[in-house]
């Protein structure tokens, strides 16, 4: 196998050609994070479930176990997170052994938004069918970002990261939203049996992803790398052992692993926060579905002037202090979900906009933050370790919540015993030195940092 070749010159203008172009992707995959995973599968899936195991009393065979239809989706998250720390690993080195990584992203895209497509077929008591294409979706969604969060230091300077990582964020609200949007329009219309709405939105999740994939599939570029094997057993192995060397590796780099800990923890609150808002919302404020995603589309729409924001903040006052002073925000968040008034909409609304403001500044910078302090040439490996604590922070946040409510029997107990992950994730990132961490990395000390 003959290292791939580098089809166009490393001028300015192709690199923001390439930039332009790697926006697209989170535009395209933001989709299935919005229309399927946030709104729309679950409740599907289950009641699919439900038909097939004659109603709510009964059950239904997966995998050797009988489930309640309630835990059959919960089942299939917990399998698809699994499946995906184990993948996104080997996908990682994959792409950085071969240097394929426009290939491997166009075949993880195309196969997730293919796997979508087919929700459409899941009516009746198909749940196996569903469950199976969930699978393939979520793990293929997965192991894609890894490559394409890989690209991000490739395609721009350490000065520029910071904007350019929060523009991509930003699109991919902006689409995400939009497609919602319009799903939404279908769904509450009553034009169409509600069923039918709800496959027909799942469905075009699938192909707004593969069609919007194109567009960096044409634009995105190969790097040349050093590759000796002739064979795929060989470049499989290879990968293998490289991803190994890139776990024993870490110990050289203690600042990095430090700020990996640091995402880890406050990722942990931010991403629990926002999957437990519909229920605390529900539950505890006993606020209708319209208020509930109604705040959902604001969120998608808020959050894309909060990520471009957030990015030119940091270019004045600095990438870390924007990341903690949004720590700040998301604990000030917390501490006032706890006084909420039951069906105060507004009060409600008033803390997603906040939510809105920080959620995707807090993701991008650290993004760009991360692509600082891994050694250049292995991008793909290391974004897998990211995502990874990504992954694993969903179960320690809902770990906590659980024991919290468990203990409390209290919604609002148990989101105030999320303020622990922020402050924590605030004082690991505090003590974090990045400039020192950047260096050893091998990369330059962007000047705002």
């Amino acid at each position: 196998m003959t290292a791939p070749q580098v089809v166009e010159e490393e001028t300015p203008e192709a690199r923001r050609r390439e930039q332009r172009g790697w926006y697209w992707y989170d535009w395209a995959n933001s989709a299935f994070q919005t229309t399927v995973l946030t709104v729309f599968l679950g409740p599907y899936l289950t009641s699919v479930a439900t038909t097939a195991a004659g109603g709510e009393g009964g059950f239904v065979s997966f995998l050797g176990l009988d489930l309640r239809p309630k835990a059959y989706f919960t089942t299939l998250v917990t399998i698809s997170v699994l499946l995906q720390i184990v993948t996104m690993p080997i996908i990682g080195a994959l792409a950085d052994h071969i240097g394929r990584k426009k290939q491997i992203l166009g075949f993880l895209a195309y196969a997730g938004a293919t796997a979508t497509l087919g929700f459409y077929f899941v009516s009746g008591d198909a749940y196996l069918l569903g469950g199976a294409l969930f699978l393939i979706a979520n793990v293929t969604f997965g192991a894609s970002i890894v490559v394409y969060d890989s690209f991000l230091p490739q395609i721009s300077g350490a000065e520029e990261r910071d904007a350019i990582s929060s523009r991509g964020w930003g699109f991919g609200y902006l689409g995400g939203g939009l497609l919602l949007a319009l799903n939404l329009v279908v769904y509450l219309s009553g034009a169409v049996e509600e069923g039918l709405a709800v496959r027909i939105s799942l469905a075009s999740a699938g192909l707004w992803w593969g069609a919007f994939t194109l567009i960096p599939m044409l634009r995105l570029r190969n790097r040349r790398v050093a590759v000796h094997e002739t064979t795929a057993a060989k470049v499989v192995t290879g990968s293998i052992r490289q991803l190994g060397r890139t776990i024993a590796d870490l110990r050289r780099y203690p600042r990095t692993l430090l700020f990996l800990a640091a995402y880890l923890v406050y990722n942990d609150g931010v991403q629990t926060i926002i999957g437990f808002s519909a229920t605390y919302a529900d539950q505890e404020l006993e606020l209708s579905q319209t208020h509930q995603i109604g705040a959902i589309l604001m969120v998608q729409f808020i959050a894309v002037g909060g990520a471009l924001g957030l990015g030119r903040l940091a270019a004045r006052i600095g990438t870390k202090r924007t990341v903690l002073a949004s720590l700040v925000v998301w604990t000030a968040v917390v501490v006032v979900a706890y006084f909420l008034q039951k069906g105060a909409a507004i009060q409600f609304y008033a803390i997603a906009f906040a939510i809105a403001i920080v959620m995707g500044g807090t993701q991008a910078l650290s993004r760009s933050l991360y692509s600082l302090v891994i050694p250049p040439g292995r991008e793909a490996e290391y974004f897998s370790l990211y995502q990874i604590s990504d992954k694993g922070s969903a179960f320690l946040g809902s770990l906590v919540l659980t024991l919290a409510l468990q203990a409390t029997d209290s919604y609002r107990s148990a989101i105030v015993s999320l303020i622990v992950f922020f402050v924590l994730g605030f004082v690991l990132l505090a003590v974090v030195n990045l400039p020192r961490a950047i260096r050893e990395a091998g990369n330059e000390v962007p000047a705002h940092i």
